[in-house]
C-alpha cells in the first residue's frame, strides 16, 4: 500500500511538528519529514506526502521511502491527492483531516485515515499492542457481538502496518 500524506494538515495537527514549523516552514516540513522516514524504515511501507506550493529551491530532499511532491498552482495538495488516491484506488491510504478529501477517497476505494489517527499509531511505542482484539474482555452481554464497520476495521488494519516489523 502507498500512503498519501497531507502535508500541512497532518503538520498543524501534532504540536510537536506545529512547534517546529513555528521556525519555518522547511523546518516543519523537515519534522514531518523525519518522522515519516522512521516510520517507513521501521514499518517497510512506502509513502508520498503532497504539500501545497512549487517547491523552492535547496528544499527537503526525499529521504529513501518517502517521496515528497509539490502541487503546482492552480491545483492544491487536496487535488493531487484526490487524483492519486483515484489513480491507485484500493491501493492507497489516505491521511488527512479534511473531510471532503477523506470522502472522495473512500469513494474510490482508499482507506481513509485521519491525521490524528496517523499521529497516534506513527508515535506508539513498538511494544505497545493498544487496539488489539485479543485483550478484549469477554462480552458480559448475550446475544451476537456488535461488528466495527468495514471502514473502522480497514482503517485499523492499515494502521497495525505502522508497527516495527
Amino acid at each position: 500500500m502507498r500512503w498519501l500524506i497531507d502535508g500541512y494538515n497532518v503538520i498543524r495537527r501534532d504540536p510537536e511538528l506545529v512547534a517546529g514549523e513555528a521556525a519555518g516552514l522547511d523546518a516543519g516540513r523537515a519534522a514531518l519529514l523525519a518522522l515519516l522516514a522512521r516510520v517507513a524504515r521501521d514499518s517497510r511501507e512506502t509513502f508520498t506526502v503532497v504539500f501545497d506550493g512549487a517547491r523552492r529551491t535547496g528544499g527537503t530532499p526525499s529521504p529513501g521511502r518517502v517521496a515528497v511532491m509539490f502541487s503546482r498552482p492552480p491545483d492544491t495538495a487536496d487535488d493531487v491527492l484526490r487524483r492519486l488516491a483515484a489513480s491507485l484506488r484500493d491501493g492507497a491510504v489516505v491521511v488527512t483531516s479534511d473531510r471532503a478529501v477523506l470522502d472522495s477517497a473512500r469513494r474510490v476505494g482508499a482507506v481513509a485515515v485521519t491525521a490524528e489517527a496517523f499521529l497516534d499509531a506513527a508515535r506508539r511505542p513498538p511494544d505497545d499492542d493498544v487496539g488489539d482484539d485479543d485483550d478484549e474482555p469477554p462480552p458480559t452481554k448475550r446475544g451476537p457481538r456488535r461488528r466495527p464497520s468495514r471502514e473502522a476495521r480497514d482503517v485499523a488494519r492499515v494502521l497495525r502496518k505502522l508497527r516495527p516489523r
